[in-house]
């Protein structure tokens, strides 16, 4: 049975300890934890640190591998999203070193998943990002080999802001691609954080991916989207995605999470589905976040069994 769970990057507010109360307060089964360095948010939803991989000593993997257990919570994933293939090498450097942190991290408070974006190189074409995805990253994924550390890329093209064009700043956006990185870089410590309604604003097929890549789905984002025509008609596919679709809570977007949840069990998937708040709708205060974590929770829950 599949794990419903949510990603701690909504609720920066709380503590760990606190994430975690809640998570057991209000039935989940998992949660995904922020894991960004400690410090200034560089957008929404970044910069959250539930827990500092950087300062992680024996007493704290200790402290959060019983406080977890104890309240029946498991950690889905460590999470962290830079642009590990930023131009600015010196940036770079930053970030891949930070992400070999949150992998070290996994393996050292035994969560088996790290998920992040392969990231992109904005003023190159997709065939040199791809050949520096494969300089930059095989070293990454061997060393996550090395710590039993499987890593999942979301499928988010993050082109959302104006620093985000052109290209946005993460490759792994299609099936096309997805191929490519798996052939280049064939390890069984690679795939995907699949997250549906990426696909759905792009107009692609978010059903059948599930099947042609079940082997790699490590770890799905529970997260609705939706294309408002009118917009699209007036504004075209180049134009900014925010100008003609919207994220939403489960349920308020176009897709069809009971055919989803279908294929998740044709392919028997029995991991983690973490819900992902980034409904502008719901997030004013803490207790509309809070409210948009348990709606989620009510309208998902029917679909994987759970009350």
């Amino acid at each position: 049975m599949m794990k419903l769970g949510f990603l701690s990057a909504i609720v920066p507010d709380l503590s760990f300890e606190k994430v975690i109360n809640y998570a057991s307060e209000q039935g989940f089964q998992s949660v995904e934890l922020a894991c960004w360095p400690v410090g200034k948010a560089e957008r929404r939803y970044a910069g959250v640190t539930h827990i500092d991989v950087g300062a992680l000593t024996g007493e704290k993997i200790a402290h959060i591998r019983k406080y977890v257990e104890d309240r029946g919570i498991e950690i889905s994933a460590l999470g962290y999203y830079p642009n590990p293939l930023d131009e600015d090498l010196e940036q770079r450097d930053v970030f891949i070193g930070h992400l070999k942190k949150v992998i070290e991290g996994a393996a050292a408070l035994g969560i088996d998943t790290v998920n992040t974006f392969i990231g992109r190189m904005q003023s190159k074409n997709p065939r040199e990002n791809m050949k520096e995805f494969e300089q930059v990253w095989t070293p990454i994924v061997r060393f996550a080999e090395e710590k039993q550390v499987r890593i999942g890329i979301e499928n988010c093209p993050m082109y959302f802001t104006a620093d985000e064009w052109p290209n946005g700043k993460n490759l792994a956006v299609s099936p096309a691609v997805w191929e490519e990185m798996f052939n280049l870089i064939p390890s069984s410590s690679l795939g995907l954080n699949y997250d549906p309604s990426h696909l759905v604003w792009q107009q692609m097929d978010y059903i059948k991916p599930i099947y042609e890549f079940k082997d790699r789905l490590f770890h799905i984002h529970i997260k609705d989207a939706k294309v408002y025509k009118d917009k699209l008609d007036r504004v075209g596919i180049l134009a900014s995605p925010l100008e003609y679709h919207s994220p939403k809570l489960p349920g308020l977007g176009d897709i069809d999470w009971g055919k989803f949840i279908s294929a998740l069990t044709d392919i028997r998937y029995e991991g983690h589905a973490i819900i992902e708040v980034e409904d502008k709708a719901y997030e004013a205060t803490l207790e509309d976040r809070k409210c948009a974590i348990c709606q989620s929770r009510d309208f998902m829950s029917p679909f994987m069994g759970r009350r």
